[in-house]
């Protein structure tokens, strides 16, 4: 699934391609979309705005009724651009939604959950109204970050870290890297670690992802890092290295998948726990 970062990178370049354009044709696979196009068409609406909340896209459009379309891409899903007339690097039976403007094309390509309604209707909803607060939002909370998810004592500090309802954005890569950065066994109960030390997974996460914005915005990197280092084969201190040495202390990286923390990785000596005489990854 993507993170928050690919999320906000892509609401960001929606954004720049079609803020304050009209669209002059829409096209969806999904009824419920065009059924809502059909009462309240979407052609000669402006597009005042694309963002990102948590890892959701939400495109906004204008009218006495203003409407929003909330994407989420889930693990195939993706929105590419266009220029009218140019070839889509996608089959179309991959297509799921089409937003025409005069010089950009917009298309959603296998994106599983699309969502159009009244502004207000798409506000208080469920998949919106339970997010916690945004890694990357500017009014990012990191005070009420750490408050939810000290109130999931009972889950592993991976598994609170995914869930979207105590922290939106951020996904298994940041999860894993995050916890590295801090120095944190991954499926230590959130009740059994310091208010400094979930503080400190939080700070690191934030670090890392804030970090991936700011340089793709720039034009600095493409390719997503949380080491900081320009070396391609050195791009995550333990995601996706099981068995290669720790970049800090040469222990194997171990890697294992339990509860709904999916496939985590972690270094054994860098991150020691109570638990970890009972840890069956290898």
């Amino acid at each position: 699934m993507p993170e928050g970062d690919t999320i906000h990178r892509t609401a960001r370049t929606l954004h720049r391609a079609l803020a304050s354009r009209v669209v002059t044709r829409f096209e969806s696979v999904y009824p419920r979309l065009t059924r809502v196009d059909a009462d309240a068409p979407l052609c000669g609406r402006t597009i005042e705005r694309v963002e990102a909340r948590g890892k959701h896209v939400l495109m906004w459009f204008s009218g006495r009724r203003p409407l929003i379309l909330r994407t989420h891409m889930r693990m195939q899903g993706s929105w590419h651009i266009y220029r009218p007339g140019e070839r889509w690097q996608r089959p179309r039976h991959e297509m799921r939604i089409v937003i025409e403007t005069d010089a950009i094309h917009a298309i959603a390509f296998n994106v599983p959950v699309a969502e159009l309604a009244a502004a207000s209707e798409i506000e208080r909803g469920h998949a919106l109204s339970t997010l916690g607060p945004d890694v990357l939002s500017d009014t990012f909370d990191a005070n009420d970050a750490a408050r939810r998810m000290s109130e999931r004592a009972d889950m592993s500090i991976a598994d609170a870290l995914l869930d979207q309802s105590a922290i939106a954005g951020i996904g298994n890569i940041y999860k894993c890297e995050a916890l590295f950065a801090a120095q944190v066994h991954p499926f230590a109960p959130v009740g059994s670690l310091a208010p400094e030390t979930i503080s400190r997974v939080l700070a690191a996460a934030v670090k890392m992802m804030r970090a991936n914005v700011a340089k793709s915005a720039a034009g600095a990197m493409t390719a997503r890092r949380t080491t900081g280092r320009a070396d391609p084969d050195a791009r995550f201190w333990v995601y996706g290295r099981r068995g290669q040495p720790c970049r800090r202390c040469g222990t194997p990286i171990a890697r294992d998948a339990r509860s709904d923390a999916r496939v985590t990785y972690w270094c054994r000596r860098c991150q020691r726990a109570t638990l970890e005489s009972n840890d069956p990854g290898r």
